[in-house]
């Protein structure tokens, strides 16, 4: 049997905690084991950037953070699950405040590139490296629901969740004009099928992690069942445009290359040899991981050169911070 976790960003009883559960109760019926949490109900402190985390995996301490929350035991609750779903409000076309804290809070001490280096690291000092469990593949589904149809954004963002762990898309949706979305018979359908789908890849997925080798197994396998994105790789449907040119970047997977035409719709062309590069797969986070190591690396030797410390000084002298009214 498989565990389906489904995370509401929603308020209490609101739209996102119905859905989710409509996907879970799908879920259920499908055979598996369910569990719901309301992320307003949990202390989800904002990352500060202090950069403790990277800083830990570098140095081989492991994975650290300086916020004492609630954060700590969510990303053991999504890492024992087989699949997540995640169902969140649009207020601006893209994922809530609150999603972005657990999404800037997943990586990078939770990268799974980062934290290949950190388990050798471990190994080479002599100590235990990181569960296998932390390396392991696993399904997850995002839904966004707006009031709306200025939603052009929440995919992307909320894509980016799983691209730190490098978890596996099954589905990645929004729904337009959802206040009453109770009462959208299709809406209600899709969400029991994006239920059912979660389970049937996290089953896949679930036998597919027991035949690889962790924490170095590379699985290109997609387990994608939502519509064809423009982006063959990771089916998104933005790029960010270079000024000036017609090179575009994908903005979820960071593939390079061109957007053209064909059929009559846009498709995104790239360089296949150019594909171990990304961001979403081992390999491209190795890379990514390898960058941030040396640069970790570098600026933790900055801090010991005089000049480096005199400059922080100056511009730190220039002007204080005004201080909050509470204070």
């Amino acid at each position: 049997m498989v565990k389906i976790l489904g995370i509401s960003f929603g308020t209490k009883n609101g739209n996102n905690d119905t859905l989710c559960r409509v996907a879970l109760e799908a879920a259920k019926e499908a055979g598996a084991e369910i569990e719901f949490i309301r992320a307003q109900d949990w202390k989800l402190d904002y990352c500060t950037g202090c950069v403790a985390c990277s800083v830990g995996l570098v140095t081989g301490r492991g994975m650290i953070c300086s916020r004492k929350d609630d954060y700590a035991a969510l990303y053991e609750k999504m890492q024992d699950a087989d699949g997540v779903l995640v169902v969140d409000p649009i207020f601006e076309k893209g994922g809530t405040g609150l999603f972005h804290t657990v999404m800037d809070r997943m990586g990078p001490g939770h990268d799974s590139g980062m934290m290949l280096g950190a388990h050798f690291q471990l190994l080479e000092n002599g100590k235990p490296g990181l569960p296998e469990k932390y390396f392991r593949q696993k399904a997850i589904s995002f839904v966004g629901i707006g009031g709306s149809d200025w939603m052009t954004r929440v995919e992307t963002d909320h894509a980016m969740l799983a691209m730190s762990p490098g978890w596996k898309i099954i589905n990645n949706e929004a729904f337009s004009w959802g206040k009453d979305i109770i009462m959208q018979d299709t809406k209600i359908e899709r969400m029991k099928e994006i239920g059912r789908n979660l389970v049937e890849a996290a089953e896949e997925i679930k036998k597919d992690n027991e035949t690889m080798k962790f924490p170095v197994a590379e699985n290109t396998k997609s387990y994608w069942k939502g519509a064809e994105g423009a982006c063959p790789h990771c089916h998104s449907n933005n790029f960010y445009i270079s000024p000036g040119t017609t090179h575009v970047i994908c903005e979820l997977c960071g593939l390079e290359g061109t957007l053209e035409i064909v059929d009559g719709a846009f498709k995104f062309k790239f360089d296949p040899a150019t594909e171990y590069k990304a961001h979403d797969i081992i390999s491209g986070k190795k890379l990514h991981g390898d960058d941030i190591f040396a640069n970790e690396t570098r600026l933790m030797n900055l801090n010991k050169n005089e000049e480096f410390k005199a400059r922080k000084k100056h511009y730190t002298d220039v002007i204080a911070p005004t201080p909050a009214p509470e204070k």
